[in-house]
């Protein structure tokens, strides 16, 4: 059996960072996704601070992020179901433009002045529901915009469209909040969508990717959690997917509470922090767009990496530094997060694909009801310096063991060639090459 890898057994090591900017379509996405997200970064900002700012508790925070993934969490495997059944672009033309017309209701709440803390909750859960169709079609409709061979590239360009919007996004929601108030930026938010719709709506039929549908019958979840269970390479890559998505991507809590209570400033220094670590994860976005093939023992690597960064940031006190600290720390939580996505996509077969990556994005991000509360409550409790220690460390643990699992059930050992004049590396053999 060859080393365990992903990207095709005859693939180059690397690829064109933009090569899948070259599809008509692709490119029109990646556009509106660029301005799309800017607004969503605003509007996530911008919100975190409104809640703050309503309640003076991180813990908030962390409901409100809980609430929004609480239903990919209960429902998440039902999308992917919708996903792989309808047409993703029909599709995700209905949930963009739902929404834009949250955002739209969140900021006419804001504006008037008439905004509570249980209106966020309501719209947060709403936007939750939208999310456990968007998420699976928006993850797998990159298969239809370019070619199989370009699929890991554009979904890590995807990421870097994200990161992008994370530079400004928050910059920009700090300017605002601190001239205008929180309402402007959902506002805004919500006109940004129509680039997105527009983009969609623009695109060639003719030029999409032909990709099987499945047909409606029974047990089709079952189908795809048995599908996963079978592959020890997919199986474990997900299940630590979990953990750093629960414990490890919670930055909205650790970061305004950095900025409010542990170094006793506002929303402009919460912006400032998101934009350091945009500027990190911008870069590991487009350092993934560039490898053809990822191999397994990489991943837990990155993982490993992210995981102590945590822990060294949380012993950073002074602002400066902790601004330095967070760019290879979003370097390696987006390396790991775009360079897992596509294998998980690579690794599976088109027919339920759609079942299997909202699993992925299901416990990327459903596990914040989980992860949000419990870190927000350790930050209220103790500050924020320790919630990042917790993170990092469940993180760390986590990540060894997936190895070590995933390593034991596919039958592969690990070896260090460390002859003189190779390259010093670590590799995953399967025990019938040993």
């Amino acid at each position: 059996m060859p080393r365990l890898a992903s990207g095709g057994s005859g693939a180059a090591a690397h690829v064109s960072t933009f090569a899948a900017l070259r599809q008509r379509n692709y490119r029109l996405y990646f556009s509106g996704a660029v301005i799309s997200n800017i607004g969503t970064w605003m509007q996530r900002i911008a919100q975190d601070w409104l809640v703050l700012a309503l309640t003076n508790s991180p813990f908030a925070v962390g409901i409100t992020m809980a609430l929004q993934f609480l239903p990919l969490m209960l429902l998440g495997l039902y999308g992917g179901v919708v996903a792989d059944r309808y047409p993703k672009r029909a599709l995700l033309i209905t949930t963009q433009s739902a929404m834009g017309l949250l955002a739209a209701t969140l900021a006419a709440f804001t504006l008037t002045g008439t905004v509570t803390v249980w209106h966020v909750y309501g719209i947060a859960l709403a936007l939750g529901l939208v999310t456990v169709v968007d998420n699976p079609a928006r993850q797998i409709f990159v298969n239809e915009m370019v070619p199989a061979s370009l699929v890991r590239n554009a979904v890590s360009l995807n990421s870097g469209s994200f990161q992008i919007a994370r530079l400004v996004g928050p910059a920009v929601a700090g300017v605002l909040i601190a001239a205008v108030g929180s309402g402007w930026a959902f506002a805004l938010n919500a006109a940004s969508f129509g680039a997105t719709i527009g983009a969609l709506a623009l695109m060639n039929p003719a030029l999409l990717q032909k990709v099987p549908r499945a047909a409606r019958q029974p047990g089709q979840i079952r189908e795809g959690l048995r599908y996963v269970r079978a592959r020890p390479h997919l199986l474990w890559l997900i299940v630590l997917v979990f953990f750093i998505g629960t414990f490890g991507f919670n930055f909205a809590i650790i970061l305004s509470a950095y900025a409010k209570i542990t170094f006793h400033s506002g929303a402009e220094l919460y912006g400032w922090l998101n934009t350091a670590l945009a500027i990190g994860s911008l870069s590991g976005a487009l350092l993934a767009a560039r490898r053809a093939v990822v191999r397994l023992g990489f991943l837990f690597a990155v993982s490993v990496a992210f995981s102590v960064s945590m822990i060294v940031l949380a012993f950073i006190g002074w602002i400066p530094l902790f601004m330095v600290v967070l760019v290879p720390c979003g370097l390696l939580a987006i390396g790991f997060n775009a360079m897992a996505n596509a294998t998980v996509q690579l690794s599976t077969d088109a027919a339920v694909r759609g079942r299997v990556m909202s699993l992925f994005m299901l416990v990327l991000a459903g596990g914040t009801p989980i992860g949000g509360p419990l870190i927000g409550g350790v930050a209220d409790l103790w500050g924020a310096p320790v919630a990042l220690i917790v993170s990092g460390v469940i993180c760390l643990v986590a990540t060894v063991v997936c190895a070590w699992l995933a390593a034991r059930q596919a039958g592969i050992r690990v070896h260090v060639d460390l002859h003189r004049g190779a390259d010093r590396r670590l590799i995953l053999v399967h025990r019938d090459e040993a």
